[in-house]
């Protein structure tokens, strides 16, 4: 059943040994072990490589779509996780979608502060494009501080110039660095993974001097005008919830094609958890199910927008 599925997510994450906003070393080894310590599936291969003087590591599952490509940007508070950690949640993506998915080794903090992530994302962005992937073929895909960091990057794209991919699908976005967000005390005592405290180390860590509303920092606070499609998907149970409502809001606010998704009483990511989770793996459907249908979007952005934009929420009810 699906409550007890829950509860059992909720105490595993309560009493594991990630602390978010621990010393960055320590953490970084242990998100590195947690995320690594189920074997990816035999049938995915990763390949390590380089695009846009950025590292790379490319998921596929059987029988890739050659011409699809998913830009995937992983999560860790900007200062943990790699693009290696993040393979199998790509690879999860990567097999309901048909693409391979192209995971960003971007630089973290806090040896390398923002905008170091937004310009290794692009720079991929901008690699892939280069190297002919038309980027109505590109989707972007992020979870976390790598959610807030997909549509950072679909911003930054187009104050580059550059057309929009088309769609980006996000998990549980970190989209506002300032922490302003009513559900960061609201949701606190519910959440089993993420505190306020620990965000606003890692947040200090990134940001440094920058104010914590720069729209390349914290997109809830960019003109989002012109932006691909937008799916964004949310638990409930998070400290994170703001950051995605408001985030659909503001989308919505500047007629970008948006849906927002918040799934009751599930945690953090909780896609990563498609093996134990109902709904993770009906996430995992709904986010495949929108990106595909974007894949034939035009890369002018005027016309991946349909004539007028929409919210719309999805929830399971409880079980």
């Amino acid at each position: 059943m699906s409550r007890q599925q829950r509860r059992i997510l909720d105490d595993l994450l309560r009493n594991g040994p990630l602390d978010v906003g621990g010393d960055v070393a320590e953490q970084r080894a242990v998100f590195h072990d947690m995320m690594t310590s189920i074997p990816l599936p035999p049938d995915v291969s990763t390949t390590a490589g380089e695009l846009g003087g950025v590292p790379v590591v490319t998921v596929e599952t059987p029988e890739p779509d050659p011409a699809t490509v998913l830009l995937y940007l992983h999560g860790g508070a900007y200062a943990i996780g790699s693009a290696a950690g993040a393979a199998g949640l790509a690879a999860d993506v990567a097999r309901h979608t048909g693409a391979r998915a192209v995971c960003v080794d971007y630089r973290l903090a806090p040896e390398n502060p923002f905008p170091a992530a937004v310009d290794d994302a692009l720079a991929v962005y901008r690699a892939l494009l280069d190297d002919g992937v038309p980027s109505s073929a590109i989707a972007f895909v992020g979870e976390s501080a790598g959610g807030g960091l997909a549509v950072a990057t679909l911003v930054a794209a187009k104050d580059a110039g550059l057309p929009q991919p088309s769609s980006a699908a996000v998990f549980s976005p970190w989209a506002d660095l300032s922490l302003s967000g009513d559900s960061m005390v609201g949701k606190a005592a519910v959440d089993p993974s993420l505190t306020p405290e620990g965000l606003r180390t890692r947040a200090r860590d990134y940001l440094r001097d920058t104010d914590p509303a720069t729209p390349h920092a914290s997109p809830v606070f960019a003109d989002l005008t012109g932006l691909a499609p937008l799916l964004i998907q949310v638990g409930s149970h998070e400290i994170l919830l703001d950051d995605a409502v408001r985030l659909a809001a503001r989308a919505a606010a500047h007629d970008v094609h948006v849906e927002l998704q918040v799934w009751p009483q599930v945690p953090h990511v909780f896609q990563a958890f498609a093996a134990m989770l109902d709904e993770a793996d009906a996430a995992l459907r709904a986010a495949a199910g929108f990106t595909r249908a974007h894949w034939t979007a035009t890369d002018d952005t005027s016309d991946q927008a349909p004539p007028t934009s929409h919210a719309s929420e999805q929830a399971l009810p409880a079980k």
